[in-house]
């Protein structure tokens, strides 16, 4: 995808990586990666969510880049990684992020690596592969859910339920292509994606992003979403892990959020961002940078750092307030261990 899909100045334009290369996943398909950031620093490891690109995480590259060794790539289809054969999987999203954490890591090398969306559900699908516990420190998973995707999806303002899910069901997989990034499309956007209070950089940010999506990989993907079941992954991951969610996420409500955080073995913060919808790392750039902080710290100095402490920014109000969940850390597992 050309880079001229994206915003072209300002805090939201990608930055040039360092440099960038090429893993071969399990399928020989050859998945665009960049690099940002100096040789030896702590390694973060980013993954975008569905219909979304590396250009998702430039506020987070542009923060972390001077003292992290930061590490982007596109999934399968999207961007600059090419579509490959369907049908996809979360097997293949599994077998392209061992792909990429070979490829940009040396043996035994750590990193904290954070999703988002898709992104985090390749988290739990590959949680349980040898790659992944070799280089897994701590992860962030940010607007993100194991199961039930479709019926908790509350796009659509209508009573939960079966018609509920099979419209939503349709809506979100449509064949359709987006078309141009309009006024009409950026209103849709931000009604679905992001919360009432995002600024027009911001949504115009994202509608770059995903209207830049092939309309195929859009559609194949949202099968695998809508069939989602990845519980089993969550418990498997057993290293230091903070959850993010927007109170006003309509794709993955914050119910998904909670349920993440009850299960999670070593759940180390969750985070309920006021008035925020789905596209947190764009809606509040600078928390998640600063999560992503955190866990590098937590992790390499062996602190027992207070992941929750932090304050996030009410896009409703303008000023800052505490949202973290208020639980503890201890509390937290103990809800993961009742």
């Amino acid at each position: 995808m050309s880079r001229l899909t994206h915003v072209t100045s300002g805090p939201y334009a990608p930055p040039a990586a360092a440099k960038e290369l090429a893993a071969v996943s399990a399928d020989g398909a050859r998945l665009h990666v960049e690099v940002h950031g100096p040789e030896g620093a702590p390694a973060v490891v980013l993954a975008h969510g569905w219909t979304c690109s590396t250009a998702f995480w430039a506020a987070q590259i542009r923060s972390l880049a001077a003292d992290h060794r930061v590490v982007a790539y596109d999934q399968r289809g999207h961007g600059r990684s090419p579509a490959g054969q369907a049908p996809y999987s979360t097997r293949m999203l599994a077998d392209d992020l061992e792909a990429v954490l070979g490829a940009t890591l040396a043996p035994g090398e750590k990193a904290v690596l954070v999703g988002h969306s898709m992104g985090g559900m390749t988290m739990m699908a590959a949680s349980q592969r040898a790659k992944f516990r070799e280089h897994a420190a701590a992860v962030l998973l940010c607007s993100t859910g194991s199961s039930r995707l479709v019926a908790e999806s509350t796009v659509l303002p209508l009573r939960p339920g079966r018609l509920r899910t099979r419209i939503t069901t349709a809506v979100l997989g449509a064949r359709a292509p987006l078309g141009p990034v309009t006024p009409l499309g950026k209103k849709v956007l931000r009604y679905a994606t992001m919360g009432p209070g995002s600024s027009p950089d911001k949504v115009e940010a994202c509608a770059r992003i995903v209207h830049a999506c092939p309309t195929k990989v859009r559609y194949h993907w949202s099968h695998v979403l809508a069939e989602l079941e990845l519980d089993e992954g969550v418990a498997a991951l057993r290293v230091p892990t903070a959850v993010i969610a927007g109170t006003a996420d309509r794709l993955t409500p914050v119910v998904h959020a909670r349920h993440l955080a009850a299960m999670l073995p070593e759940c180390v913060g969750l985070t309920e961002l006021t008035g925020l919808g789905h596209m947190t790392p764009v809606e509040a750039p600078d928390l998640v940078a600063e999560r992503i902080r955190e866990l590098t710290e937590y992790v390499t100095k062996g602190e027992a750092n207070d992941v929750t402490s932090g304050e996030a920014n009410d896009v409703t109000s303008g000023e800052t307030n505490d949202v973290a969940s208020g639980e503890t850390n201890d509390e937290l597992k103990g809800a993961a261990s009742a």
